[in-house]
């Protein structure tokens, strides 16, 4: 068996892909790349997987789709991977290789344990095209270092800082426990996977270390302001299977207090972040479905605690300041935001 399942959602990716699995090749035999085509059919993408995979044929697969989005070729991974542990590592996105080789040698460590652990967590870097100084987004305040740790001994997230896509490493065996499948044809579905796992995880350890650079500059980049605009509805579509998993799995969250309040925050950020999007698109039928968006929350949290929770704070008093001037007030601090945190 591999130590690690790493899957390459890669989509007309001929321009950078090469970058990202050159990176990744640093780890050897125990390492398992899992490079997957999702229907590229305007440029050599599949061209260049089966070529890594001929070149490399015990490291390298090569994994050929019908087109079905990012989260479609996620879950194509989560099916292929044959690793005790699995990473996912977008195509325009690479790894640094002294850290990755500190957390290959870690999970190495853990790999012999009868109890498994359930998620590492490490640290990303922002790696803005024109940026001269890269933000850094740790966890050495809020997560313990050199220990294994639970839920229970985790320290407060603050607003802006959430465990990423780029910043976990899931066990392979409880992706496929949880039942995990990620929406097709539907942007921002990381949200997602960093999201409904979270109940399922016990054993987490945190590695201090700047593994993943994620790559911000590209103007169609999903994370582009003017794409998010343009594809809101698939934001809101994510949102909603976010109240959706909470309303759902209350139960078994709510006795976790710390794994609740983080989930509870995350999901506070993802309704601000679909709110403000829906606002700065500036039409009509946004704004209606801003309001749609907040009407399906209330209708969804049969008791109200959670609905009130966030909408009586400070991100939903914001979100509904009346008139054309409690909206650019809310677009503008949004935007202060965007330039202390550095997320698009």
């Amino acid at each position: 068996m591999k130590l690690l399942s790493i899957a390459i959602p890669c989509y007309n990716s001929e321009g950078y892909m090469a970058k990202c699995i050159d990176s990744l090749l640093v780890g050897g035999e125990d390492v398992e790349i899992l490079i997957v085509d999702d229907g590229s059919a305007k440029d050599r993408t599949a061209q260049i997987a089966d070529e890594y995979a001929a070149k490399y044929p015990s490291v390298i697969k090569a994994i050929h789709k019908e087109n079905g989005g990012h989260g479609s070729a996620v879950n194509s991974g989560i099916d292929h991977a044959t690793g005790l542990y699995f990473k996912v590592v977008d195509s325009d996105d690479w790894v640094k290789k002294d850290a990755y080789l500190k957390i290959l040698e870690k999970l190495r460590e853990f790999s012999g344990e009868q109890d498994p652990l359930d998620m590492m967590i490490s640290n990303f870097v922002y790696d803005k095209e024109g940026a001269t100084k890269k933000k850094v987004m740790q966890y050495r305040k809020i997560l313990p270092e050199d220990q294994v740790f639970t839920w229970s001994d985790c320290h407060h997230f603050s607003k802006g800082h959430y465990i990423l896509m780029h910043s976990v490493i899931f066990r392979t065996q409880l992706l496929k426990d949880c039942g995990i499948r990620l929406p097709e044809h539907t942007f921002y579905v990381d949200n997602l996977y960093v999201f409904e796992p979270l109940p399922y995880v016990k054993r987490m350890y945190y590695l201090n270390v700047n593994f993943y650079r994620y790559y911000i500059g590209r103007a169609d980049q999903s994370v582009n302001e003017s794409v998010m605009i343009s594809r809101v509805d698939q934001q809101v579509r994510v949102n909603k299977i976010m109240i959706d998993y909470m309303a759902a799995h209350r139960q078994e969250i709510m006795p976790n207090k710390r794994l609740y309040q983080y989930m509870r925050s995350y999901l506070e950020i993802i309704m601000a972040v679909s709110s403000i999007i829906l606002i700065r698109s500036e039409t009509d039928e946004n704004l209606e479905k801003k309001k749609e968006l907040w009407r399906y929350f209330k209708e969804k949290d049969k008791n109200g605690r959670l609905y009130h929770y966030i909408r009586s704070g400070f991100l939903g008093i914001l979100l509904h300041l009346p008139g054309k001037p409690g909206r650019k007030f809310c677009v503008g601090f949004y935007h202060i935001v965007q330039k202390i945190f550095k997320f698009n």
